[in-house]
């Protein structure tokens, strides 16, 4: 038997290639496929399958793309969300996926409707699974989140979890290797192991859906607070009707001297991929500060699909494909143009510049007005309570700066200097940017974040704070 993982940096999504014989399947494909041909032709294989855990959320899948180039089979269950599928299998299902190998369908609702998992089973061990593809049901340390398809029902979908993920997986055994759809770092899930490798036997363990009574899984559901990115639905919408097709190259993408750029970028939306040292120092009014990396994140807050996008880089050699890649992945495939020579050029000649302040820790209390900066939090709500905060400082979620910001006035002055802040500075960077867009006279980026905050161990709170209004609930009550 062969098996690989292949992961997706940005998203932490883990697609599967399994196969022998000749044979092989991809379990939960992104849109751009060679790095699966590749594979399969290094190991031998056909691919005539593409196995679909769900309906994805966070990216275009690439099930209709393997089809159209390999002729592979879609696998998923018999619920109508997936949209199409060659075979629908129903919950117990078996299927031979090559030889040796056989596939076992199990319906696991909660995260998703449609959400299925498939046991593995090897001819050298029939009676024992020797792993399961969890999709987004089963993470490694954390089970998948509820919210997604109705918020008012995430105390009902956690109990359908939850009951799916004892009566069907449990009953696998603890030598069952969990295959997860995602890893550390996805918005599709809370607190997830930074680790590739586990079992149902280690899972039973430590995993809250494991540990906790069915009650106190369904509470922890209810009190988590993941943002959803607003793309998920047009990802959801994408998925169901098969994909959008391949990729665009990066040569497709128009160098437009900088006064060209200046014409046209005003139709659209300007990411400039710069470190945030970089863009403090000048940047292109009105654009946004995203790094590379944060492209599959955060660029879905800002950009709609169609949206037309024009991208200042340092390197354009090395960074455009990155950039058009990581784009197209989560649907935003309208990338109309790069900024010749970069912000040198647009510099160069003469044309309208912004800028932010930055600022170290030690300065944030030695204001010379003799009042301490206003800062602005922009890390998650789980972030901002148990991994330590300014005192003081106010909070909101970077993803919800543009069309919440209001929320937090009049505490919020933008006429008066504001601090803002993350981890280490590249979400306070693109916050930064946004607050700008919205008026904001003297923003600075906290560099170094609160890492170095706490490095130069400063006075760090914990917990909700009084003098903060925290993330807004913008996606109504949950029961």
């Amino acid at each position: 038997m062969l098996f690989e993982r292949i992961k997706t940096p940005g998203i932490a999504h883990v697609a599967y290639l399994i196969g022998a014989k000749g044979v092989g399947a991809i379990v939960d494909p992104r849109r751009d496929i060679d790095e699966y041909l590749t594979l399969a032709r290094k190991h031998k294989l056909t691919i005539k399958y593409a196995i679909e855990t769900h309906r994805q959320e966070d990216f275009v899948m690439g099930s209709a793309e393997l089809a159209r180039q390999c002729g592979a089979k879609v696998i998923n269950g018999r619920h109508e969300a997936f949209g199409h599928g060659d075979i629908r299998l129903a919950d117990g299902e078996a299927f031979e996926l090559a030889e040796g190998i056989r596939l076992v369908a199990l319906h696991t609702p909660g995260h998703t409707p449609e959400s299925m998992c498939y046991a593995i089973y090897l001819s050298d061990a029939p009676e024992q699974a020797w792993a399961v593809f969890t999709g987004d049901t089963l993470f490694i340390g954390e089970a998948g989140r509820t919210d997604l398809t109705d918020p008012a029902k995430t105390g009902e979908h956690a109990g359908q979890l939850y009951d799916a993920v004892h009566a069907k997986l449990l009953r696998l055994g603890d030598q069952a290797i969990i295959l997860p759809a995602h890893g550390a770092g996805s918005v599709c899930g809370g607190n997830i192991a930074e680790r590739d490798d586990s079992t149902l036997g280690l899972e039973r363990r430590y995993n809250p859906v494991f540990v906790r009574s069915r009650e106190a899984f369904v509470q922890g559901k209810l009190d988590e607070r993941i943002p959803r990115p607003p793309y998920f639905r047009h990802m959801e919408q994408v998925n169901s009707a098969g994909g959008m097709g391949p990729l665009r190259a990066p040569t497709a993408v128009r160098v437009l001297q900088p006064k060209d750029f200046h014409a046209e970028s005003r139709r659209g939306v300007v990411f400039d991929l710069r470190l945030p040292e970089a863009f403090a120092g000048g940047h292109v009014p009105g654009s946004y500060s995203i790094w590379t990396e944060g492209l599959p994140v955060f660029a879905g807050w800002i950009a709609e699909a169609g949206s037309p996008i024009y991208l200042v880089l340092d390197h354009a050699d090395k960074t455009l494909g990155d950039a058009v890649k990581a784009l197209g992945r989560i649907g935003l495939d309208h990338v109309e143009g790069l900024l010749a020579g970069g912000f040198e050029a647009w510099r160069d000649h003469g044309l309208p510049m912004a800028g932010i302040g930055t600022i170290g820790p030690a300065a944030i209390d030695e204001n010379p007005n003799g009042r301490a900066l206003r800062v602005l939090d922009v890390r998650d709500d789980r972030e901002f309570e148990t991994e330590g905060r300014i005192p003081g400082a106010s909070h909101l979620y970077v993803g919800y700066v543009e069309e919440h910001l209001d929320r937090l006035r009049p505490a919020l002055d933008l006429q008066a200097p504001l601090v803002v802040t993350c981890g280490v500075g590249h979400r306070a960077s693109l916050a930064a940017s946004m607050l700008l867009r919205q008026g904001a006279q003297d923003v600075r980026n906290l560099l170094g974040g609160m890492d170095a905050w706490k490095r130069l161990q400063r006075r760090t709170d914990f917990g909700p704070s009084a003098d903060s209004v925290t993330t807004p609930d913008v996606e109504g009550p949950r029961q």
